[in-house]
């Protein structure tokens, strides 16, 4: 299907109205130290308040585009309620860099994207420790007022890179082969951080905060709304799976930067375009 601009922009607003409504929630909980269970190892762990954000976020969507599939991180795809929006899906990331907000480390988001005819038509990435609102639609991408610019350094050598390779499955994976790589980076980025939170690090290049970010292993939920931002923002994204609705790799820049000159070219599969 082909959605309107208008229609993007109403789905940019529902998925504003749910982010927003957890955020009170995640505030008064943070630095509290919640308990935390875990999910497929202990490297990914989880919180009674993501399994409580999710479901406020249902249902708002619920209440506002009833009969749409929700796909989020702790209760998978589950349709939100009776209705008649069956083309539209919902990807959900309650609390997007879990580990640091049980930690008390303030840098985790909240992500709501909507998707159809296979592609992603509005995002939200909210940070509610500072109150940011990364906002994308087919009309553009802004953060509260501001409107977004992807715009930033040129080559490695003045940049930023967020990423969180080498993570542990990646060191499961490739060995010493992932330590040379990660050596690469850091010998030829200005700088390499690894802050945790998929959806905030492409929100940060959508902003033009950071020149890159890169990640392996994504869910959807993890990157398709920071995938929208970067886009309408007038940066880059690349799904090194090939979609952005299939586990997998992710990497992002912002205009301008020169990728086939950068370090990063060989994390990049032969048959993706680096365009």
């Amino acid at each position: 299907m082909t959605l309107e601009v208008t229609e993007s922009q109403e789905l940019a607003d529902i998925a504003l109205l749910a982010a927003r409504a957890v955020g009170g929630r995640l505030r008064e909980a943070f630095r509290e130290r919640p308990a935390v269970r875990t999910k497929r190892d202990f490297h990914d762990p989880v919180t009674e308040h993501d399994t409580a954000a999710e479901e406020t976020i249902r249902e708002v969507i619920a209440r506002h585009c009833p009969g749409s599939v929700v796909v989020g991180e702790e209760r998978g795809a589950l349709v939100a309620a009776e209705g008649d929006r069956a083309e539209i899906t919902w990807y959900v990331d309650p609390i997007d860099g879990t580990a640091n907000f049980a930690a008390g480390v303030p840098f985790f988001s909240v992500s709501v994207a909507a998707a159809a005819g296979g592609e992603v038509v509005a995002g939200v990435v909210y940070d509610p420790l500072r109150e940011e609102e990364y906002v994308a639609s087919l009309a553009g991408a802004r953060c509260g007022d501001e409107v977004l610019r992807s715009v930033g350094a040129r080559g490695d050598r003045e940049a930023m890179l967020l990423t969180s390779y080498p993570s542990p499955r990646d060191l499961a994976a490739e060995g010493e082969e992932a330590l040379r790589r990660f050596g690469g980076l850091v010998e030829s980025f200005a700088a390499v951080r690894r802050p945790g939170s998929a959806a905030l690090k492409l929100a940060h290049v959508a902003a033009g905060r950071a020149d890159a970010a890169l990640g392996f292993r994504a869910s959807p939920w993890d990157v398709a709304a920071g995938s929208l931002l970067v886009r309408q923002a007038g940066g880059v994204y690349l799904a090194l799976s090939g979609s952005v609705f299939e586990v997998g790799g992710y990497l992002a820049h912002v205009a301008g930067f020169d990728l086939g000159g950068s370090v990063l070219r060989e994390m990049i599969p032969k048959n993706i375009s680096m365009s």
